[in-house]
């Protein structure tokens, strides 16, 4: 008689939560059940802290609103945004866990060109658990991958590769696209006929990309302390360049502390466009401050007593006060709440005890609370 076969356990059960921000319902849960359902959500709940945000059941999660972020951080709370997606990287702040995939609540399971449905998951966990190359680009891509290897003329000694600190993936249907584009291509669709590319890639080293984050896996010890969203949203002058901003600063410390990005695959389906007005009123001063801000971000340069990513992004709060305070007094607040939130991680996550438990008003009863390291 045959055995019955061994359930497997899938990879990185314990050690990666699901962070989501969200002002509505997760319906969009149910499409992900066969991948995230093995897997601890920590859901941020933005906007009215009474609005009560329905879970589909069988999910284990931690749900936190605005009330519990002012109770857990105290003082520290003015670091997260509030009514814009960044308020995810409270969800980092709180988890202890290695490994972070952040989603979208309006993004989907996408199909490849054959129809088969994509694990976006899985993707993101096989890039983050196998090295980048940062330092010497490979002309066939992710030399990691199944089937792939390094390329003649490529040198052996840098074949081993660097730890991947962040694993960027992509969308089909709705681009991401700034307010300006989305204006003028409003019914462009990214379909995976047409242009989807069966493609994983490191980012050089010296260079810099636009980070989306409604598809982003990330290695929470290597590179955490460096994915803060910034100042976005209410009270600020700008939004929708958070999921940028931490690509930019993780970008540059990631290139100091020789780890490694990918870009590529997995791909999600990014179900809803944005109204590209509304964008514009929240992209318009980011439009004219990116060509300064990428110029600072292609000079930042880190002193060798830079060891840690905190160090790093402490230095960076202090290069940015000093070179872009001129722009503008709005990055004089970011780098004074970079700061703070480096004192809130320090805080949650100290090196050589347990963490505080942070368990939210809203957590679901049968949901444990974060583990302390």
């Amino acid at each position: 008689m045959a055995q019955p076969a061994t359930p497997v356990t899938p990879a990185l059960k314990d050690d990666l939560d699901i962070v989501i921000p969200t002002i509505r319902n997760l319906d969009f849960l149910e499409m992900w059940r066969p991948f995230f359902q093995p897997y601890h959500l920590i859901i941020v709940q933005d906007g009215d802290p009474t609005k009560k945000i329905r879970v589909p059941e069988g999910f284990d999660y931690e749900l936190y609103n605005r009330n519990d972020v002012n109770r857990i951080l105290g003082p520290k709370a003015s670091c997260i945004s509030f009514k814009d997606s960044a308020c995810r990287c409270f969800g980092f702040l709180v988890s202890k866990k290695k490994y972070i995939f952040t989603i979208d609540d309006d993004c989907f399971v996408a199909k490849d060109p054959s129809g088969k449905e994509i694990n976006a998951l899985a993707q993101h966990i096989q890039n983050l658990l196998t090295p980048s190359t940062p330092f010497f680009f490979n002309t066939l891509y992710d030399p990691f991958r199944e089937g792939a290897d390094f390329v003649r003329g490529y040198p052996f000694s840098l074949r081993e590769g660097a730890p991947t600190a962040i694993s960027h993936g992509l969308w089909l249907n709705i681009p991401d696209y700034d307010a300006p584009t989305q204006l003028v291509k409003p019914l462009e669709r990214n379909t995976s006929s047409l242009r989807y590319v069966d493609a994983v890639m490191t980012i050089p080293k010296g260079t810099l990309f636009p980070m989306c984050g409604m598809n982003l896996g990330f290695d929470r010890e290597l590179i955490g302390p460096a994915m803060y969203f910034g100042l976005m949203g209410d009270g600020q002058p700008i939004g929708r360049y958070d999921d940028m901003w931490a690509g930019w600063c993780a970008k540059v410390i990631c290139d100091h502390m020789s780890l490694g990005v990918k870009t590529g695959l997995p791909y999600i389906w990014h179900s809803k466009a944005s109204n590209p007005f509304v964008n514009l009123k929240k992209e318009y001063k980011g439009i004219y401050w990116q060509e300064d801000i990428i110029p600072f971000f292609q000079s930042v340069v880190f002193p060798k007593e830079c060891i840690t990513v905190q160090q790093c992004y402490i230095e960076l709060s202090k290069q940015v006060k000093e070179k872009l305070g001129h722009v503008d007094p709005y990055f004089q607040k970011l780098a004074d709440s970079m700061v703070t939130w480096i004192e809130a991680w320090e805080e949650l996550n100290p090196p050589t005890k347990a963490a505080p438990a942070a368990q939210p008003n809203g957590v679901k009863k049968d949901a444990p609370a974060p583990k302390p390291k």
